[in-house]
Parts: structure tokens; C-alpha cells; sequence
């Protein structure tokens, strides 16, 4: 029986209670697939600050490394905002990411039908459907370059980007681009930044090697209009870091729910990194009411980086039935209304009834 390890950090808030049910739904993957599942539970963010003094230890990130995935919940919260800037939670999440190498982040933001009442959009323009992929760059720009204060008060956060960091990640997006409806859209503000002019440079040059993929351009305000006015309009969108974090949650918004949408965070390692794009939300911790779909969604990520593809699909397929069913975890509209451990019972149910 093939094995598979997989590094589970859990973290904070709701963390603990939204990768059990993902690994619930493994499990159901495991018991129709002939594939074990070997996991290794391990500490990031804050419950590491409280158990070792530090957001992330040296043992987790080896851990890490050598897994053949690693599944994340989320990090942070408020027991945590007065620790000083460099043992915060989130430097824990933002370190893993530059241990692992994982250079790019891919969320795909896409609305179910059924949910689509709970979408701010007016129903018009979801008619034509919402599938985007929002390829951000991970561990490069603003929130890498270097950062700090001055004699008198003033504060600084420098964007860098090199030739090599932008090509990388604008491969991954054309290469995805071919999978998929073979379109990109790379978002910079090329106006007024120097980055930028490199990133738009760069990325154009990247596109000659994919004739069939149509490149388009656009500053990143305008991106953030065009993407509420008619997302229909977008496949790939391509982003530095700081842009991409914030086009991919008005994506997740776009679609109804926050708690619907995965990230995988993939680099040049067999091993990649997969969480909700969601925070620990330590307001409903311990409530059975938090969402587990979207990282049980960024579970059939990791299958599909493990090349168990039609495992994914599975996991989609079983996710798309509950939603079909009426089902509905409190931030999803009206439904049958199930908690947290239900939700992940469902869908586990529904892999398993596939066999």
C-alpha cells in the first residue's frame, strides 16, 4: 500500500477544528483509494509561540520539507497582538512559506450555483459564471523587502522584485493558463512603479513561449473594478505578492463566501502548502459553526500536487453533491443548516458512497 505523509498544522482559532474535518475526508479518500494517509500533527503560530516561545520551529519546518504535503488551518489572534513584530503568529506562516521555497500561490475563486444568492453580485452578471485563478507571487515584494523606521519616525516597506522571482511565477501562471481556458491577465501598476515596469517586462517576455495563451494588462485599480463589474472576464489573473492578496479576497467575496476557497502555495519541492485563504476567526472558535469546505477543498489541492487527480476530483465532486443537497454551514446562505463536524461528515460520506 502506496504511503503518503502529510504534516498537519493545525494552528489557531478555528484551525483545530476545520483540519479535522479535512483529514476526515482524507481518511474517506484513503478507505476508496488504497492509499494510506500518514500524518504528523505538528505546531505553527500561536499555540507554537505558547508551547516553545516562537512561531515556528526548526523541527516543524524539517517536517515540512520532508512530507509529501502539508495541510495549514490558520494562525493568529488576538492573545497574540501584543508579541513583538518578529514572534508574531503570522511570521510563523510567512516563514514556512520561505523555508519550503513556495514561491507561488494559487487561489481559485469559483461560485457555486446554488450559492449564488449569497453572492453581492447581481445575479445578471453571475449568469456567465465565475472560475478565476488569482497566481499570486509568495514570497518576493513588499512584504519581503526590506522594512523599518527612521531617526525621525518615519516607516518604510521597500518592493523588490528580480528578473528571475517574476519569470517563475509567471511560468506557473501560463502554464496553468494551458490547462484551463488559455487566457492570463497580469495586474501591476506599471504607471508609477519601477517594479512593476520590470514585472510587466518580464512577464510579456514569458509570453512568446506560449503563442497559444492571450496576455492582457492591467493596473491593479483597475483590476479591482473590472474583477466586481464582470469576473466572466478573467482566467488567470498573474499578481506581485501584496496585489494578489488583496484581488484574491475580493475574489473570495465575489463568490458568496470566504469560508468556500482554498490556496495552494507550490514551489519547486514535491512538497506544497495548503490552508483556506480564510483567517483562525477566534470569534466562533470551539463554536461548531466554522466552515471546514475550503480546506477540505485545499485538501484535493494537495491530492492533486500528489498526483492523485481523480482523488481530487472525488473530493470536489462529494463537496459539490452536499452543497447540490441543501446544505449549509451558517456563512453560506439559507439551507439546511449543519455545524462544522457535520459538514465534514457529509462529505465524507458522499466519497465513501462513490466507491
Amino acid at each position: 500500500m502506496a504511503e503518503k505523509k502529510i504534516v498537519i498544522l493545525a494552528g489557531d482559532g478555528i484551525g483545530p477544528e476545520i483540519t479535522a474535518e479535512a483529514v476526515r475526508v482524507l481518511d474517506a479518500v484513503a478507505s476508496v483509494s488504497g492509499v494510506k494517509f500518514v500524518y504528523d500533527p505538528r505546531d505553527i503560530g500561536g499555540c507554537a509561540i505558547d508551547k516553545f516561545g516562537e512561531p515556528l520551529t526548526e523541527a516543524t519546518v524539517a517536517a515540512c520539507k520532508a512530507a509529501d504535503g502539508v495541510l495549514l488551518g490558520a494562525v493568529g489572534g488576538p492573545k497574540w497582538d501584543n508579541q513583538p513584530a518578529d514572534k508574531r503568529p503570522e511570521k510563523g506562516l510567512l516563514g514556512i512559506r520561505a523555508a519550503m521555497g513556495l514561491y507561488a500561490n494559487l487561489r481559485p475563486a469559483v461560485i457555486y450555483p446554488e450559492l449564488a444568492s449569497a453572492s453581492p453580485l447581481k445575479s445578471e452578471v453571475l449568469s456567465k459564471g465565475v472560475d478565476v485563478m488569482v497566481v499570486r507571487e509568495l514570497i518576493g515584494g513588499i512584504y519581503f523587502g526590506p522594512r523599518g523606521t527612521t531617526e525621525d519616525g518615519a516607516a518604510y516597506d521597500t518592493e523588490i522584485y528580480s528578473e528571475t522571482e517574476v519569470r517563475r511565477i509567471a511560468k506557473v501562471a501560463f502554464d496553468l493558463a494551458m490547462k484551463r481556458r488559455k487566457k492570463v491577465t497580469s495586474v501591476d501598476k506599471a504607471n508609477v512603479l519601477v517594479s512593476s515596469r520590470l514585472w510587466r517586462k518580464v512577464v510579456t517576455e514569458v509570453a512568446q513561449d506560449y503563442p497559444e495563451v492571450t496576455l492582457g494588462h492591467l493596473y491593479v485599480d483597475n483590476a479591482s473594478m473590472q474583477l466586481v463589474r464582470d469576473p466572466s472576464q478573467f482566467d488567470i489573473l498573474l499578481c506581485p505578492n501584496m496585489f494578489g492578496d488583496i484581488l484574491s479576497d475580493e475574489a473570495s467575496q465575489i463568490t458568496g463566501s470566504i469560508g468556500m476557497l482554498p490556496s495552494s502555495s507550490v514551489g519547486e519541492g514535491k512538497a506544497g502548502l495548503f490552508e483556506p485563504i480564510h483567517g483562525s476567526a477566534p470569534d466562533i472558535a470551539g463554536k461548531d459553526i466554522a466552515n471546514p469546505i475550503a480546506t477540505i477543498l485545499a485538501a484535493a489541492m494537495m491530492l492533486d500536487n500528489m498526483d492523485m487527480t481523480n482523488e481530487a476530483e472525488l473530493v470536489r465532486k462529494a463537496v459539490g453533491d452536499v452543497i447540490a443537497a441543501g446544505y449549509r454551514t451558517f456563512d453560506m446562505g439559507e439551507g439546511n443548516r449543519v455545524g462544522c463536524k457535520s459538514m465534514g461528515e457529509l462529505i465524507a460520506r458522499r466519497v465513501l458512497a462513490a466507491n
